[in-house]
């Protein structure tokens, strides 16, 4: 819940966070930019907007006449449902020096990045700006598995994965005894989710591939291309060099020794 006190402890914080942001905006605040304010702070996991405070430090109550009616509030907010399809709480506080306008805006849901007229949007110092493509990846990236956890080979046996894994080596480097019985390595792999077991026999995953695959191809194509490279320089300049690719095994294989 939204008070004076929690207003007090918002102005006496030296410098705005990632999800608080003040405006003056004495005598009215223009739609449009209060729209992408609540958009870019949903999509940096919901905030706080103050209307009717100082912009810069040291902050104090300057009140605030925008959107001052019940019906400009409620038309507002129904705006905000119409565009965005989100609700957006707000909170007007009676402070001595004037009045003052919070807007609560939540997260955006996990993994789906919120647009205005087809803008995804974030904060860029006092402004708000397109974002990048990386962040958008990141965003849409959300909840979906590791691509190091997914299966690089399903449905196998026991004798496969210790045929297409270089299971020694994994025990050495973790300076581990090798285990007397098959079954031991198997638990210790997948205890660690290198490998997993379903009812239709044992997966292995990219990051157990990637890692100790004696050859990459026999996964697939795409493992095959992400080989250990090493470029090496002839010489005391970069002008003459020469590739040496350990082979097509696993990372934690081919550079072993």
């Amino acid at each position: 819940m939204i008070t004076l006190d929690t207003l007090q402890r918002w102005l006496d914080s030296p410098v705005e966070t990632e999800r608080l942001e003040f405006k003056e905006a004495k005598h009215q605040y223009d739609t449009t930019k209060l729209l992408r304010y609540c958009v870019a702070l949903a999509n940096e996991g919901g905030g706080h907007l103050v209307l009717g405070v100082s912009d810069k430090p040291p902050r104090k109550v300057v009140g605030t006449q925008a959107f001052a009616s019940s019906m400009e509030l409620n038309q507002l907010k129904a705006l905000i449902v119409q565009k965005l399809h989100a609700r957006v709480e707000v909170v007007e506080l009676a402070h001595p020096d004037g009045r003052v306008l919070v807007f609560e805006f939540p997260s955006r849901p996990s993994g789906l990045p919120l647009a205005l007229d087809g803008a995804y949007l974030m904060r860029a110092g006092e402004d708000t700006v397109a974002m990048t493509p990386d962040q958008l990846k990141r965003i849409f990236s959300e909840g979906q598995p590791s691509w190091f956890l997914c299966s690089a080979k399903a449905g196998i046996d026991a004798d496969e994965i210790i045929s297409l894994l270089d299971t020694q080596i994994y025990f050495e480097l973790l300076n581990l005894p090798y285990p007397t019985s098959r079954e031991g390595v198997l638990e210790k792999l997948s205890g660690e989710e290198l490998i997993t077991q379903t009812r239709h026999g044992w997966t292995i995953s990219n990051l157990a591939a990637i890692l100790l695959a004696k050859k990459l191809d026999a996964f697939s194509p795409a493992l095959a291309r992400k080989a250990p490279r090493v470029v090496i320089y002839e010489g005391t300049d970069k002008l003459v060099t020469r590739d040496d690719k350990p082979g097509n095994r696993g990372y934690a294989v081919g550079f072993e020794g």
